[in-house]
């Protein structure tokens, strides 16, 4: 199983150049069985590394660009009367695939942002009294500005909440910078590319995930992680019980990716900046702070029983 991940991470790697921690988050990310936010300016490579994760993992992947003008319509699908059968028949929309990039998530209204929660919660899609299932696995990949640019609605903290992880791209180092420069399009790439996995795999793979141990003494200090964000005057407020097992599930799947059948406490501290740093926030000066910076206070404050 090892081999298959170690695949997947070096075909991405063939794309996405010098982000091998990035990838390796999403990944973990996606075997916890959680989903991934993206936010980063434009142009580093946001779409084409989900388009990529999607490809390796043989996936099916449906793109939707979110804008101001989005529809809930026009992501879960409609009913169009069918003339020859004389009743409505329902159109799924893209939101029924294995994979979904949710492209520039932000610039859409909060109404079609909401159009995502049942789905990501539940793995399932009501539309006009019916509800339908999913295909399994199911991933939302989101991508999204920083608030400041221009057009943007800022995602609410209930839907910041479904995302498992977030995580930033940043610019790459020199090295890459200059092999991306001499090398041919990225994009030329992706019709090369070959699944280095099923989907029934990767299924697999998540119920493995779910088997990594965890004692008594790594329960206690993710809990007293936990326990201290709620308990501190520093936090708006602390992390929920969503968290805790956001927490646990990543670590399991971080495990996992380096070939071991136990959590450690360095595999926590490895996921805690995607996982916390868009759900906590230190407020100073009226200011609230969020990212890497609350996850690394938050680990130098409690330390390892």
């Amino acid at each position: 199983m090892n081999q298959q991940l170690d695949a997947v991470v070096r075909q991405v790697g063939t794309v996405i150049l010098g982000k091998q921690r990035q990838i390796r988050l999403a990944i973990t990310c996606l075997l916890a069985r959680g989903h991934l936010l993206i936010e980063d300016i434009p142009g580093v490579g946001k779409t084409m590394l989900a388009h990529t994760l999607a490809l390796s993992l043989g996936l099916q992947f449906q793109r939707i660009q979110f804008t101001s003008d989005l529809l809930p319509a026009d992501i879960l699908g409609v009913s169009i009367f069918d003339r020859e059968a004389s009743a409505f028949r329902f159109h799924p929309g893209p939101i029924f695939a294995q994979v979904i990039l949710a492209d520039e998530v932000n610039r859409a209204t909060p109404k079609t942002q909401s159009a995502l929660l049942e789905a990501m919660e539940e793995h399932q899609v009501t539309a006009e009294g019916e509800t339908r299932p999913l295909p399994e696995p199911f991933f939302v990949i989101a991508t999204q500005n920083p608030s400041h640019q221009i057009g943007t609605f800022p995602l609410p903290e209930s839907q910041l909440d479904r995302f498992l992880m977030r995580i930033e791209l940043g610019y790459p180092d020199a090295a890459a910078e200059r092999a991306l420069l001499q090398g041919v399009d990225r994009r030329e790439l992706l019709p090369q590319l070959t699944p280095c996995m099923q989907p029934e795999d990767l299924v697999a793979l998540q119920r493995t995930v779910r088997e990594v141990h965890a004692s008594g003494a790594l329960l206690d200090y993710l809990q007293a992680l936990v326990d201290f964000s709620r308990k501190s005057p520093d936090y708006v407020n602390g992390l929920s019980p969503r968290a805790a097992l956001a927490l646990l599930n990543a670590a399991r799947a971080w495990a996992m990716m380096d070939g071991r059948k136990q959590v450690l406490p360095e595999d926590v501290q490895a996921i805690v900046p995607g996982v916390v740093g868009h759900r906590l926030y230190v407020a100073r000066d009226n200011t609230r702070i969020s990212g890497a910076a609350v996850a690394e206070q938050l680990i130098e404050a409690v330390p390892i029983p």
